[in-house]
């Protein structure tokens, strides 16, 4: 069997932490291969490996067949090697085609020709069927858009070899159905991919094989077809996952958030939320379902104090709270587990205990007369830590160097730490595993039966529908209607947050 790319026991190891411990990947001419495993299990930093970020300590990488040194990414580009990252490198004020030339432009005595790789960047886009207009500029195209481009970027550069680093992450059901299509019509051109996930229906919709690593070593490679999402998880976590979330029937009591016609505007003056009105009782979970861009992310903003409203209320346990700073939101009794951890999260170049007392550093015991008191601030992280399963070397720890789930655990315990009346829970499942997942949604319900109040925003159906006990369709910045999960089926769902008619898919009743 001949193979495009081969990592034979590749080792790599940080201070504290081996990362990878003897792992194999072998991937076939023409095939999806899925890279699956939970958050820090060492999926990232293989195929940073392959890309040429990191250097191995043991191990032989083999491409076509002969052995290779990947000292850079450009190496890695040379040998027909191209990453689309998760977190996407792009340069917002650039153009499309300006990103994608970035490093690699194409001139003529010395001056750059951008109409020549303007006219190239269609070609590709037209070939490869990905719609991207090569002069739109990054800031002004949606996150699905955004992909495209960094896909682009690598077929620019001539990629054979495509890695895909948890593509889905970051896209709507609608966006992730035309990334489907895309990887198809590439395998079809004769590319071959390594996609990185932990999305199991993914990988028994698109893939060919599957490798498993957990905690950094390799478990088994399979045949998507022999197997199944059950066995999948097993091999992932260890252990036997739950997919549906047992509950016991919600028994909301006071209404904790009252939202009365709204208004909100966005950074263009645009009304992104319109004479939206919401309430949230002590004791339930009540789940925002919309397509990307219908104004949860400026509602979430009015709530948590980022963002003015122009025009209606916003109360908590009958206090208005408009308009009022952040700090004044969260020390009302607001939790806010934001849909962007990097940007609204976290500061990244603080240890993760820093952060875990970001919203009360200032308070006692964490500091006293202005001074911080080291001991108790990492005191308190490590039972976070400890409490949450964060997986890090420890609580000194830079942020930025814990994987996605893990910073995303972190955040959550810190919110929940606070005993906050309303959790704001936005995307907070986005890029984990199916173990992180289910212990989350564990963890939201049990604040619920605490009688505490819970809004989740999510992009993933599945949640939605799993987690809550009401859900609430957000259309064109309006609550379209209210819908019953027990009830409600994912077509009307769909058909309801595409805008149809609330009488064709269900009655809109108060909340």
């Amino acid at each position: 069997m001949e193979y495009v790319i081969e990592m034979l026991n590749i080792r790599k190891e940080f201070p504290g932490i081996v990362a990878n411990d003897n792992v194999t990947l072998q991937l076939k001419k023409g095939e999806i291969h899925a890279l699956l495993g939970e958050n820090g299990a060492g999926k990232s930093t293989l195929m940073n490996v392959l890309f040429g970020l990191y250097q191995p300590e043991q191990g032989e990488i083999r491409v076509k067949g002969k052995p290779v040194h990947i000292t850079s990414p450009n190496v890695a580009n040379d040998l027909g090697i191209g990453m689309v990252h998760q977190h996407f490198m792009l340069v917002d004020p650039f153009t499309v085609t300006e990103n994608i030339i970035l490093g690699k432009e194409p001139a003529n005595a010395g001056k750059i020709n951008l109409k020549d790789a303007s006219k190239k960047v269609r070609e590709l886009s037209v070939k490869y069927h990905l719609s991207v207009d090569p002069d739109a500029k990054i800031a002004d195209i949606s996150v699905g858009m955004q992909q495209r481009v960094e896909i682009l970027k690598t077929l620019y550069r001539g990629a054979d070899i495509l890695i895909f680093d948890e593509p889905t992450a970051v896209l709507t059901p609608q966006e992730i159905k035309e990334l489907i299509a895309i990887m198809k019509a590439l395998i079809k051109e004769g590319k071959s991919i390594i996609l990185i996930t932990h999305k199991l229906k993914e990988i028994m919709e698109v893939c060919d094989r599957v490798t498993v690593i957990r905690k950094g070593r390799g478990i088994d490679t399979l045949d998507v077809r022999d197997t199944n999402p059950n066995e999948l998880a097993s091999l992932m976590v260890g252990r036997d996952v739950v997919f549906k979330t047992e509950k016991i029937e919600a028994k909301p009591t006071d209404i904790v958030l009252e939202v009365k016609n709204i208004e909100v505007k966005d950074s263009r003056g645009i009304s992104a939320v319109k004479n939206l009105s919401l309430s949230v009782r002590a004791g339930e979970i009540i789940g925002i379902a919309g397509v990307d861009g219908n104004g949860q992310s400026e509602l979430i903003e009015a709530l948590t104090g980022l963002r003015k409203i122009s025009a209606g209320t916003i109360k908590l346990n009958g206090k208005e709270l408009q308009n009022q700073r952040p700090r004044k939101v969260t020390e009302s009794g607001v939790g806010h587990i934001p849909e962007d951890r990097h940007k609204h999260g976290l500061v990244l170049d603080y240890s993760i205990g820093e952060n875990i007392v970001l919203q009360t550093y200032y308070q006692e015991p964490y500091s006293k007369k202005g001074v911080l008191n080291s001991k108790k601030i990492f005191e308190k992280a490590r039972k976070i830590i400890k409490e949450y399963d964060v997986r890090t070397p420890s609580e000194y720890t830079p942020a930025r160097s814990l994987s996605g789930g893990n910073q995303q655990k972190a955040i959550i315990g810190r919110e929940v730490d606070r005993n906050p009346d309303l959790l704001i829970a936005a995307q907070p499942t986005r890029g984990l595993d199916v173990g992180a997942i289910e212990f989350i949604h564990k963890r939201l319900i049990e604040q619920r039966d605490t009688g505490k109040a819970i809004l989740l925003i999510s992009f993933e159906l599945d949640e939605i529908m799993n987690v809550s006990d009401k859900i609430a369709v957000i259309y064109e910045g309006e609550i379209v209607a209210i819908v019953d999960p027990k009830k409600a089926t994912e077509q009307e769902l769909g058909l309801l947050m595409a805008g149809s008619k609330r009488a064709e898919a269900g009655d809109k009743s108060n909340v």
